[in-house]
């Protein structure tokens, strides 16, 4: 399947780079954030996860397979092979059945309609064009499929918001994630029907949402 255009190609490079670097002490880095909420996050998303065939956009490590539903068939994806490769040997580890592909959110190289549900945790802060990552998962999951994202982004209060913007240069060059990005505002420019929000942080620093495909007239 041909890739959509417009992808920033310098970008998605430089991501990829990026988290190719940090793999290896990527789930250090993250061990307290687990520790006091992401692990509860997580599995409050997959409990939510609905379907036979599922799709998890940025697996990354493979942090989510404790909380992969048993009956689904999952595919994991991620433009890093070195994320990839950490997370085989968790799937291994854990004894998780799950087809793992190194692939760029922004060009899904799947059908149309081809997952009943699809997930992303802490993902669209770092794809280059979130937008058009978000149109790439409305795209592959099938018309009433359930889209559920758990993100962080830009703080609703406007000092904390400003001194996202004054910081993510640093961030992203350490990390490969924004501090500010908006978006609730991408997932709507995407074409997706919100469903459901939760704030899981004061200021909406982080959020859970539930969302679908708009349904197209004919």
């Amino acid at each position: 399947m041909p890739s959509p255009s417009g992808i920033d190609m310098q970008a998605t490079s430089l991501t990829k780079t990026r988290y190719d670097r940090i793999a290896p002490v990527y789930d250090l880095i993250d061990f307290c954030c687990e520790w006091v909420a992401f692990k509860r996050w997580r599995k409050r998303v997959w409990d939510q996860a609905e379907g036979i065939k599922i799709l998890e956009v940025g697996v990354g490590t493979g942090k989510n397979m404790p909380y992969y539903p048993k009956k689904a068939q999952i595919i994991g994806i991620d433009i890093s092979d070195k994320m990839l490769t950490r997370a085989r040997k968790r799937a291994v580890r854990l004894g998780t059945e799950v087809t793992l592909l190194p692939m760029d959110a922004q060009a899904l190289e799947f059908s149309e309609a081809s997952f009943d549900c699809v997930v992303a945790t802490f993902v669209f802060c770092s794809v280059p064009d979130p937008v058009l990552g978000l149109q790439e998962v409305r795209r592959v999951c099938r018309p009433g499929g359930r889209i559920i994202l758990l993100e962080h982004m830009r703080p609703e209060n406007e000092l904390f918001g400003r001194l996202a913007d004054l910081f993510n240069p640093i961030f992203v060059r350490l990390w490969g994630a924004n501090l500010n990005r908006r978006t609730l505002e991408n997932v709507h420019q995407a074409g997706l029907e919100i469903e459901r929000v939760e704030t899981l942080v004061p200021s909406g620093l982080v959020k859970l949402i539930v969302a679908r495909p708009i349904m197209r007239s004919s």
